[in-house]
């Protein structure tokens, strides 16, 4: 099985590497200072000037798959349209630095949170939540973990979405959601267990934005 990357990406990895030389090693320190200074859940000015950076080089959004079946909106005009063998090269060189994947637009979890809006969101969801995500104006988080029971699998979820008239009522307890105190968050992907009468363990989950 051949690993080699292909030629459009090892061409950003390139000027991922320069970009990463250039920006991002030399200003690690800085970033560190307004951290200490500023707390963990502020905007860190350095990070909002490296962006429009990023976005020039064109080495934003590099996390975006290739358009799907079915799919109305993102990859071609937003981002770079990787796979993942294409991308993964790319987030080693962005692991190195502690701030270089946001610079880039490509954090968790808000990569993980575009693309599900991309695939699944109504044109409304995209226009109010996955444009602003995409450029770089808003975060949002992803509300799974919960106190009581090991989340990281979606049967034991025990927060509870339930349809009330032309609402959602959700209610539950989460922790460790990424995200939730930033001051830019604007969205949440909340899941829940919206059918818990349903036979199949697997069919009981939901995720709702909120």
């Amino acid at each position: 099985m051949a690993f080699e990357p292909t030629p459009p990406a090892q061409a950003l990895q390139a000027r991922l590497r320069e970009f990463m030389d250039l920006h991002i090693y030399s200003n690690e320190a800085r970033h560190a200072e307004e951290a200490e200074t500023l707390g963990p859940w502020k905007v860190h000015p350095i990070i909002e000037e490296l962006k429009p950076k990023a976005r020039a080089a064109g080495l934003w959004n590099l996390f975006l798959p290739p358009r799907a079946e079915g799919e109305q909106a993102h990859a071609s005009e937003h981002g770079a349209g990787l796979n993942n063998l294409d991308y993964a090269p790319l987030c080693e060189i962005m692991g190195r630095s502690f701030l270089a994947p946001e610079v880039f637009n490509c954090s968790a979890p808000d990569t993980g949170n575009m693309e599900v809006l991309a695939r699944y969101g109504t044109p409304e969801h995209q226009e109010r939540w996955l444009k602003p995500l995409l450029a770089g104006e808003i975060r949002s988080c992803f509300a799974m973990t919960e106190p009581q029971v090991a989340s990281s699998v979606a049967t034991n979820i025990e927060s509870s979405i339930v349809r009330d008239g032309d609402e959602y009522v959700t209610n539950g307890h989460k922790w460790y959601t990424t995200n939730a105190t930033d001051p830019r968050c604007k969205i949440a992907i909340f899941m829940g267990k919206s059918d818990p009468a349903n036979p199949n363990r697997h069919a009981q989950q939901s995720m709702i934005l909120v």
